[in-house]
């Protein structure tokens, strides 16, 4: 038992002594523990044998495979927020994580059809120009928009202007970001609001839904360079016919914009006349391109 029990070792240093075996080339260390150990320390040694490259004398490095993988430092705080900050969704309730909306009510919202309009955004059969742009040209250049204004998304919308639900702004402002990734721009401007509309809501949607679209693209928001500078009626409040009207002359510019490409930034185009107005008023000081980004497009 003694015998048995004996640390047995074997160090060949030129690979003549007898028990040299071939499967090991000289300068390899092969050690053969007997002694009986506690089962954790066993599966630990496993690896009896150790390579010495280099005159490196280090023991291997054994790897526990009971060890899961650790977070990295950067992940750890947000998997604590989102593990105590965890929200129901905004329109069914159910959980969603971290995110405001849960992935079946994103999917939920109607994506405008691929053939539009390139100019309004209106679907067209085959993507070409809609009759009214041709016979009545717009004075902005093209319009990219998300979403067609239709359940559920009139309802996140009204939430995000008349219910304060300010989080919906940088949620979509991402989606945004991504959609005006190919268009050629120098800075972004909101669609103002007069100060009166702006001291009664206490924020321009606009504005908001801008900001996270300037910071991914890079851009300058600029919310200075236009001002409404007439109070009149809400929009949505008069028939199509009347709006146009309604916004004539509303818009005032400060700057020099020549050669300058604007994006236009705004929540909901219906009958882009607003959009329009404040377009004219950029192109009248020297804006090159002017193209609208919105939310949500109503459709007719």
């Amino acid at each position: 038992m003694a015998e048995k029990n004996r640390k047995e070792c074997i160090l060949t240093q030129n690979g003549k002594d007898a028990g040299h075996s071939p499967k090991y080339p000289p300068s390899v260390f092969v050690q053969r523990e007997a002694l009986p150990v506690c089962a954790k320390r066993q599966t630990r040694q496993r690896y009896l044998v150790a390579s010495r490259i280099d005159g490196n004398d280090r023991e291997p490095e054994i790897p526990n495979r009971n060890k899961k993988p650790s977070a990295s430092l950067a992940e750890i705080p947000g998997r604590i927020l989102n593990a105590l900050l965890a929200q129901d969704c905004l329109l069914c309730g159910q959980s969603s994580g971290n995110r405001i909306l849960c992935a079946p009510c994103i999917a939920s919202l109607a994506c405008l059809p691929e053939a539009c309009c390139p100019i309004c955004a209106l679907p067209t059969p085959c993507g070409e120009r809609c009759g009214r742009c041709l016979s009545h040209p717009p004075h902005y250049d093209r319009t990219q928009a998300l979403f067609s204004y239709a359940f559920p998304l009139d309802k996140l919308v009204q939430a995000l202007k008349y219910d304060h639900r300010l989080a919906l702004a940088p949620f979509f402002g991402q989606w945004l970001a991504e959609k005006a990734a190919g268009i050629a721009a120098d800075r972004i401007v909101p669609l103002p609001l007069h100060p009166i509309r702006l001291r009664e809501r206490g924020f321009n949607q606009a504005q908001e839904l801008a900001r996270p679209i300037a910071r991914s693209l890079n851009l300058p928001l600029d919310t200075a360079c236009c001002r409404r500078t007439r109070h009149t009626p809400t929009q949505a409040s008069l028939p199509w016919k009347e709006r146009e009207k309604n916004i004539r002359n509303a818009f005032h510019c400060t700057n020099d914009l020549s050669g300058r490409r604007i994006l236009l930034v705004d929540d909901v185009m219906t009958t882009g006349a607003s959009l329009n107005e404040c377009a004219r008023t950029l192109k009248q000081h020297g804006a090159l391109e002017v193209t609208l980004l919105v939310l949500a497009r109503t459709l007719p």
